[in-house]
């Protein structure tokens, strides 16, 4: 078995700690972002990770960089024989990287080069990808450049959302990541350089990107919507309340970009139409666009901006 230095955030990195803990490895810590005001009470509250952690008895650190001489000698204090990193949120620096025996393991959500960076499971949605993955890379000082050991590769359906990738992702790269480990056990996990074409930079998601944009082809809103859902959400106004899409389809029709073609909320764009699924109000809960249009009515020629 290892001794392991994880570090993670959000629920994505969840299941990989968990096969962790469930494969025997020994976590000597676990390096997680801050408990943070979240909710109405705006309570602190601390991340997924440091929740899991908390139930194993796991020591949770939450530096605010680990570029001080101070934070490293903690860091090489674990005597760890690899990192994993899943999500962490923290640029890990030179000495850091070098301190585990085996240098630091990063779960990264696509097929390397492509969508290096922030983002790359929205970005992948936002553009149309057929297919993308989960990969176990060796981290090096570059953003997403280092070696890879092991990938596991999968389908984008037409209609899926960043959500739906982001909950199939999750399980395939826990899995990927624990067969990984064994195979570092075993001395037999070999590391692969990425191809020099093909890089592609998936940058954070910005609000002033969120909006949609009708005059676009059907296609593009399309994966506009979907790529941004559920979080952040791209949304329209509609009588001067924000409205997010969660969900759409491609539908028949055409007309003047952000028209309703019909009262199903069948909306133009610039070529084609898409069809609104699943929406919310703002300040309200999730629902479909059956209950949305029973308390807001959207009928054919109506505007949506």
């Amino acid at each position: 078995m290892l001794n392991i230095v994880f570090m993670g955030t959000p629920d994505f990195s969840v299941p990989t700690l968990a096969e962790i803990i469930g494969h025997g490895h020994t976590v000597k810590a676990v390096y997680t972002r801050a408990p943070a005001p979240a909710g109405r009470g705006m309570a602190l509250t601390k991340s997924p990770v440091h929740q899991l952690a908390d139930r194993f008895g796991i020591p949770v650190l939450h530096p605010k960089t680990l570029r001080t001489e101070e934070a490293q000698a903690v860091f090489r204090a674990h005597n760890a024989d690899v990192a994993v990193v899943v999500a962490y949120g923290l640029i890990l620096p030179k000495p850091v990287l070098e301190a585990p025996v085996h240098g630091c393991l990063n779960l990264h959500g696509s097929i390397l080069p492509r969508w290096r960076g922030a983002a790359p499971i929205q970005r992948a949605v936002m553009a149309g990808d057929a297919e993308t993955g989960v990969m176990v890379m060796k981290m090096d000082e570059g953003l997403d450049t280092g070696p890879v050991a092991m990938a596991e590769r999968f389908p984008i359906g037409p209609d899926d959302t960043a959500g739906d990738v982001h909950d199939r992702m999750m399980a395939l790269g826990a899995d990927l990541m624990v067969r990984a480990l064994a195979a570092l056990e075993r001395g037999g996990l070999a590391f692969t350089p990425q191809a020099e074409q093909g890089v592609t930079y998936a940058r954070k998601i910005e609000k002033a990107e969120t909006r949609i944009d009708w005059s676009r082809p059907a296609p593009e809103v399309h994966n506009h919507i979907r790529g941004l859902a559920p979080f952040p959400g791209a949304w329209f106004e509609l009588d001067g309340v924000r409205v997010k899409v969660l969900r759409s389809t491609l539908a028949e029709g055409t007309g003047e970009p952000g028209t309703a073609l019909d009262d199903r909320l069948t909306i133009a764009c610039g070529t084609g139409a898409v069809r609104l699924i699943d929406l919310q109000r703002a300040g309200k809960a999730p629902m479909a666009a059956d209950a949305f249009l029973r308390g807001t009515p959207v009928s054919a020629g109506a505007k949506v901006g």
